[in-house]
């Protein structure tokens, strides 16, 4: 494999590893020294990690925008500092947990589908101030991130056997699963963390034909992973122009939107401003 934009990698991370190391792990077993990941998994997490190889790393930041739907179990009654079972206990009742019916928990969950404001764990890689607050947490200080928006599509109850309760959640990315099952605790009156956590599917795809990160297989093709954008197909003519990052005449398309050459190579992503085109990321070489 060459450093050429290659595509894409479904990984299936395991647990106790960090995303930054199934990086390298897919680093070591391909060979190609650009590789990047769209979507952090905390390292007790489980599942799909999508990973760029080549110059596909230029085109994370879209894939970054896709839908994450996740399976996660929650603990009623039992508080940690990290929100997961990682962190150590710092409150929760177990007698108000013993009293939460199904129905109370469906409740509570269904007040946290749509947009909602959710402020990151203390304990996780959002930075504040150019610094992870992870690294803050360690030392003992009280660094909060500001609040922001995310949105839960669905957050399904599957099981519920006290305290115990599996979930299903569909949401953007950037959210939070832990935070959720915390949010749940506190409105209940009870406490509760995040005992299990894995990541099903990005989008359209699915951890089930995802590959352990020593051994990753091909990549797929970007189109594969970017089919949300819209794809405009130019003329041999303009993807010269594409291949010295000019600009196009509009589209009309509302971008971002990929920009194919007349034998369907991704050239790049473009969007339109004004009268023009412009790039966003070229992918075609110059020359």
């Amino acid at each position: 494999m060459t450093d050429a934009p290659s595509g894409f990698l479904l990984i299936d991370k395991p647990a106790g590893l960090t995303s930054h190391d199934a990086v390298d792990s897919v680093r070591r077993a391909t060979g190609v020294r650009k590789v990047g990941h769209a979507g952090t998994l905390d390292p007790a997490a489980t599942g799909l990690l999508l990973v760029a190889v080549g110059r596909a790393t230029r085109l994370l930041r879209y894939a970054g925008e896709l839908s994450k739907e996740y399976e996660g179990t929650g603990l009623l009654g039992v508080e940690t500092d990290t929100l997961d079972a990682d962190g150590a206990v710092v409150g929760g009742d177990a007698d108000a947990a013993s009293r939460v019916t199904e129905g109370d928990l469906r409740a509570a969950m269904a007040a946290f589908v749509g947009e909602i404001e959710q402020i990151p764990p203390a304990y996780s890689a959002v930075k504040v101030g150019g610094e992870r607050l992870y690294r803050a947490a360690r030392r003992g200080e009280a660094v909060a991130a500001p609040p922001r928006t995310v949105r839960v599509d669905a957050f399904d109850l599957v099981r519920f056997e006290p305290p115990a309760f599996d979930v299903r959640v569909v949401c953007s990315g950037g959210t939070y699963v832990r935070t959720l099952a915390a949010d749940i605790g506190t409105r209940l009156g009870c406490g509760a963390h995040l005992i299990r956590l894995r990541r099903v599917a990005i989008g359209p795809l699915s951890v089930t034909t995802a590959r352990p990160p020593d051994a990753p297989g091909d990549p797929i093709p970007a189109d594969e992973v970017l089919a949300h954008l819209a794809s405009v197909e130019i003329t041999d003519e303009e993807a010269v122009a594409v291949s010295h990052g000019r600009v196009l005449g509009p589209s009309g398309v509302a971008g971002p939107y990929r920009v194919h050459g007349p034998d369907g190579t991704l050239l790049g992503i473009y969007h339109d401003e004004g009268p023009k085109a412009v790039p966003d990321v070229v992918l075609a070489p110059a020359g």
